[in-house]
């Protein structure tokens, strides 16, 4: 049960919208190790702390290492709740595959690109220092060619007249399926 929940959540949802090969192995693997550890600290009764503590320290490591979005971690993080309660639920196999669906659909609905597929991050370099805050929200619209809705200036290099923004912004419906 575990492999179909990872297998549909990594492949079916992430990678067909994501298109991340690296992350999809990462996924994977992390799912079935903590899936294979759940099992045997059940098996060993172990106290299941340890293994929630040996966890929490992976995942940090695993979630500094390597500069993922915040889409991505959400991912991760239902990675690793899968292999939980595909290990901890094995004795009560309704109750996981119930969790399993309700996971995968919160997963599906609220990652699926006609939710917010028009909206879009951006860190944005320009060749020229804006004064004004409403000039660079003119420039960043014509060169975005979408409607700003929020931007924060991150860095100024007047030496090089360079402007790095970082810009939330909505492509009209005609481009939203460019992405």
């Amino acid at each position: 049960m575990d492999l179909v929940a990872i297998v549909v959540l990594a492949y079916g949802l992430y990678y067909r919208r994501h298109h991340r090969r690296d992350l999809l192995f990462a996924y994977i693997a992390l799912n079935v190790g903590i899936f294979a550890v759940v099992s045997l600290l059940l098996v060993q009764r172990v106290d299941i702390a340890v293994g929630f503590g040996l966890f929490g320290v992976l995942s940090i490591i695993r979630l500094r290492s390597s500069e993922i979005t915040q889409q991505e971690i959400a991912y991760y993080f239902i990675a690793l709740v899968l292999g939980l309660v595909n290990g901890i639920a094995s004795a009560w196999p309704l109750t996981a595959l119930a969790l399993n669906g309700v996971l995968l659909a919160v997963m599906y609905v609220a990652d699926h690109p006609t939710l917010l597929g028009r909206t879009r991050h951006q860190l944005v370099t320009l060749d020229v220092v804006h004064a004004d805050p409403d000039l660079l929200r003119v420039d960043l619209e014509n060169r975005l060619r979408a409607r700003v809705l929020h931007c924060v200036v991150t860095q100024v290099d007047y030496v090089r007249d360079v402007t790095v923004v970082d810009v939330r912004y909505v492509v009209p419906a005609a481009r939203a399926g460019v992405r």
